[in-house]
């Protein structure tokens, strides 16, 4: 990069050089981002898809544009690549772009700014500016595409720029995660379906074969079936009797027990009879003393 081309006592150039300077000594596998030789307040980057989530393996393209007073105004990002989650070519809003200047911090630099990007991937869009809401599988379909080739973007130099980019982050970036196979006991189950489907129950291919070969037998095997089914009795279906609760026991009167009953009521009966008899006897015994009989009554009793 010719820096004799810039004022190097600006405060926004001597910034952004000093940053390609880091950005090339010390890259990352999650990202990658490089100024235009003809302009270098415009970067090419470009991002690999979070891990654990529907834009793993990706490789997503963009532009950042940095303004004049950089560091001390945010810059403006921009998606090149098709992803599902912003539009591209399209200002995105974040709290990290231009939308949200409040936001910004002088200490933050570009490798902060696409750190923070790439966190902002899979996180709900909310209707923000630039967003999308694509399903994880039309996601993921979109990450397996932006790893075939880079987009066209812009002047031969920077579609350069772009391809060098992608071979980068190629070469760095692991291959999309298929998508999750069934487990084992559900492929057994599976492997078990199909057995039971050739099973003497399930006759194969070659058994029908046989029986076409031989119309009699197929012909005879099912006259003995209606047979059998006409022959045979309809079996009743079983009569679910209902439980009793534990709070209401069921009581079962034997006939024995009803006679045992019936006797006792009727020695209570007599009994109480007789009392009333004898209570009586008493009463009339007493009354006859009174009036001076009783000598008579005792004589004969």
């Amino acid at each position: 990069m010719a820096e004799d081309k810039y004022n190097l006592k600006n405060p926004a150039v001597k910034r952004i050089l000093q940053e390609v300077k880091e950005m090339q000594s010390n890259p990352s596998d999650d990202f990658m981002s490089l100024p235009l030789e003809e302009n270098i307040f415009e970067w090419q980057f470009a991002i690999r898809g979070p891990r654990d989530s529907e834009f793993e393996g990706g490789i997503y393209h963009g532009r950042i544009q940095l303004p004049a007073e950089y560091p001390f105004k945010p810059p403006s990002f921009m998606l090149l690549t098709p992803n599902g989650r912003f539009e591209t070519q399209t200002k995105i809003c974040l709290s990290i772009s231009n939308h949200h200047p409040e936001h910004w911090q002088p200490s933050w630099s570009v490798r902060t700014a696409l750190v923070a990007l790439i966190a902002f991937m899979p996180t709900n869009p909310n209707g923000a500016l630039g967003s999308l809401d694509y399903t994880k599988e039309e996601r993921r379909a979109l990450a397996i595409k932006s790893r075939e080739t880079a987009p066209r973007y812009g002047t031969p130099e920077r579609q350069k720029l772009i391809d060098e980019i992608h071979e980068y982050m190629l070469s760095k970036a692991p291959p999309v995660p298929q998508a999750t196979s069934l487990p084992a006991h559900e492929e057994q189950n599976i492997n078990g379906e199909d057995e039971v489907q050739e099973s003497p129950e399930n006759p194969s291919a070659e058994t029908a074969e046989e029986r076409l070969h031989n119309p009699s037998d197929a012909n005879t095997n099912i006259e003995e079936r209606r047979e059998l089914a006409l022959d045979a009795e309809p079996v009743p279906a079983p009569i679910e009797l209902p439980t009793a609760r534990p709070s209401e026991p069921r009581v079962l009167h034997t006939p024995q027990q009803s006679v045992s009953r019936q006797a006792d009521d009727r020695i209570f009966t007599w009994a109480a009879v007789g009392l009333t008899i004898a209570i009586l006897v008493l009463l009339l015994k007493k009354f006859m003393k009174a009036n001076g009989h009783g000598a008579v009554f005792m004589d004969e009793s």
